[in-house]
């Protein structure tokens, strides 16, 4: 891998990252194919809107169908028919969702598999192992997601884990030529999560992630650990925020110096009819659209937008066809690609201080989604 850091404005930063299935320009968003699929969406599709890296999750494919599977598929881009690139996140997140069904101990985790009910155990050197098998372009180290909420101690104790982890993940990288790249972890403490960026620094990541965020924390809280984040952090090598995804959220965190991002959020709510647009959330399901003949957004360029109405996503919607979510999600990946394709101008002009403004002038005061939005 290598990150070439192209422009800045303020703490926002313009690059571009060279991995072995091509160039990926920054800030980016990445569409999340946990199951080697983004939902409602075909490869051909997803190059059609832009997409240039998709993430794909190692817990769920070790567990279906298996990474052996995979392998004799030819690897994770063969096996999905995706060329570009990919990354693939270590399975700690979801680890950590499985709460009550999981054990953590210093060498990992033993779980009940969700498919099946086996047990299971996943360690640093096992992730590893099965994302250099399964062929990632970008591969994240095994750490263990601080809950929310947590007290000072108990962030420190999960904090010091990840950073052992961390060690063993990098140890058991190998001669694979797939870049690496850390997780800070501290909670919603600042002075953790600062020694955190620096242990992770003096090891040697290719890049470095902000992990356990999104989890229920307030919004000052994940900005208070945001602000300072960037003082932490190499300017040579990418940043990733983990699983922050609303367009407020994005906005804010590049501004702030991040490059990576990464949510369901735009799939996930193209199933249940919540549409982007310039002027925030179209909730599709409302009465109000059964008549209208408007494009979702009329300044919108994607498939959906050119061709049909929102009088006809909402009768798909309404009756549940899987047409509709496949329209729906082309029109919400556009939406998040055109995002960062704005903020990417606006940080190589020095505009971005008026693209902000104007953001928050048509989309909503506060960043958050429109009164009509989903909760």
């Amino acid at each position: 891998m290598k990150f070439t850091l192209e422009a800045t404005d303020g703490c926002a930063r313009a690059g571009v990252l060279q991995l072995e299935h091509g160039a990926v320009e920054t800030p980016v968003f990445m569409p999340v194919g946990t199951a080697a699929t983004v939902k409602a969406a075909t490869p051909a599709v997803l190059e059609d809107i832009g997409v240039d890296l998709v993430l794909a999750n190692t817990f769920h494919l070790m567990l279906r169908p298996g990474v052996d599977v995979i392998r004799r598929g030819g690897g994770l881009h063969r096996f999905m028919g995706w060329r570009r690139p990919i990354l693939t996140d270590s399975g700690g997140f979801q680890v950590f969702s499985l709460a009550g069904l999981r054990k953590v101990s210093e060498e990992g985790v033993l779980f009940r598999s969700p498919v099946d009910g086996d047990e299971v155990f996943l360690d640093a050197e096992r992730s590893i192992e099965i994302q250099r098998a399964l062929g990632a372009d970008i591969m994240m180290c095994f750490d263990e997601c601080t809950p929310w909420p947590a007290s000072k101690e108990q962030a420190r104790r999960s904090m010091e884990l990840s950073m052992r982890w961390a060690e063993r993940s990098l140890n058991a990288r190998g001669d694979t030529g797939a870049a690496l790249f850390g997780i800070v972890q501290g909670g919603v403490y600042p002075e953790l999560r600062r020694e955190s960026a620096k242990r992770l620094t003096k090891m040697g990541f290719d890049g470095y992630a902000l992990g356990g965020l999104s989890v229920g924390e307030s919004d000052a809280e994940r900005l208070a650990v945001l602000d300072p984040a960037h003082s932490w952090l190499p300017t040579d090598k990418p940043r990733y925020l983990m699983g922050v995804g609303r367009p407020g959220d994005i906005v804010e965190a590049v501004r702030r110096g991040m490059d990576l991002f990464d949510c369901t959020m735009p799939t996930r709510h193209s199933r249940t009819g919540f549409l982007y647009t310039q002027h925030g959330v179209l909730r599709l399901r409302n009465a109000r659209y059964r008549d209208d003949t408007a494009a979702v957004d009329d300044t919108c360029d994607c498939y959906t937008c050119r061709h049909f109405t929102r009088a006809y996503l909402h009768h798909l919607d309404r009756g549940n066809e899987i047409l509709g979510s496949i329209l729906n999600t082309i029109h919400n990946l556009r939406y998040y690609r055109r995002l960062m394709g704005g903020l990417r101008r606006a940080i190589r002009q020095g505009r971005l201080k008026n693209f902000t403004r104007d953001f928050y002038r048509m989309y909503g005061n506060d960043g958050e989604l429109c009164n009509n939005a989903p909760p």
